[in-house]
């Protein structure tokens, strides 16, 4: 394979992980819990654009839309989601004290509902759909075509990520949920109010979510229940690497997990590459050896309710 093509796979794919880790992060360095439905959240994103349907192609329905429109509508309707998550599963915990281990489980169950409730309006079969056909285009990048999609994917990341940044260091609010992840008991004393802190950052991590799912059906034109799993676990793993909360560790984790994957995709011997994931894991437990509390890890640990 070419080194450019390569590199725009390996970009491509840590870009998408990167994106995922980063919501992930977000709840995280603010609650101190995983929250495992983050990729359920994507999968509501892509079946949010067809219509509830018995048949494997899915009749669009946003997918019809204008792109900034279906941009924007898939945006705010997996934000509200990640909103109303917040609002009716963990809020209620959060204020009767409960641990770490209480909200991972909610997190768990939001999950499960979340497939459930996909499940029994669009079936379980997968279902194809097409959007951005344009994005399937090859483009010249000097003696190789790579794919445009995965061009697409690796700027939009790049410039989501920097926008965070902006928002975190120069926006009231961002700054707020940035004293948040240092030290939520402080940013509470000096004023901060928590719910409105927390649900702005699930409002933004399904913000995030809803933008992956766009890219993510652009690039597969494929819609499984299941398909926002591995995203979460790719997700929860670069956060680990990075340093679980810190969100510069998160993206980097993540980034460094799909370049990884897509490197040992394309050097491993043919007779090893089903076994692909086994030497990307391992490679994590070298990694967490090394640095058994990430790359870019915080200080503290501990949870916070």
């Amino acid at each position: 394979m070419n080194a450019i093509q390569l590199l725009v796979d390996a970009l491509s794919l840590g870009s998408q992980y990167a994106l995922v880790a980063l919501g992930i992060g977000l709840i995280f360095g603010i609650m101190r819990m995983i929250n495992f439905a983050h990729g359920d959240l994507i999968m509501v994103g892509a079946y949010a654009l067809v219509v509830p349907t018995m048949a494997d192609v899915a009749p669009p329905f946003i997918g019809n839309w204008p792109p900034v429109a279906m941009i924007a509508a898939i945006t705010a309707l997996v934000a509200v989601a990640g909103v109303l998550t917040e609002r009716f599963a963990f809020r209620p915990l959060r204020r009767r004290d409960a641990d770490g281990a209480t909200l991972l489980i909610s997190s768990f169950a939001v999950s499960y509902l979340l497939q459930s409730v996909v499940l029994f309006v669009h079936t379980g079969r997968p279902k194809s759909v097409s959007i951005f056909a344009e994005l399937t285009q090859q483009m010249q990048i000097a003696s190789v075509r790579v794919a445009l999609v995965d061009v697409v994917t690796i700027g939009v990341t790049a410039l989501l990520l920097l926008a965070m940044i902006v928002f975190l260091r120069r926006v009231r609010w961002g700054i707020e949920i940035r004293a948040a992840t240092e030290d939520f008991t402080m940013a509470r004393i000096l004023g901060v109010r928590a719910d409105a802190v927390i649900a702005l950052a699930f409002a933004i991590a399904g913000g995030l979510a809803g933008i992956l799912s766009l890219l993510y059906v652009a690039k597969t034109g494929v819609l499984d229940f299941r398909m926002g799993v591995p995203l979460a676990i790719a997700g929860f793993v670069g956060t680990v690497i990075g340093g679980m909360g810190s969100l510069i560790g998160a993206v980097l984790g993540g980034l460094f997990l799909g370049v990884a994957s897509s490197l040992l995709q394309a050097l491993l011997p043919e007779v090893l590459r089903p076994g692909r994931d086994a030497f990307l894991y391992g490679l994590v437990i070298v990694v967490l050896l090394v640095r058994p509390q990430g790359l870019f890890a915080r200080r503290d640990s501990g949870e916070r309710t």
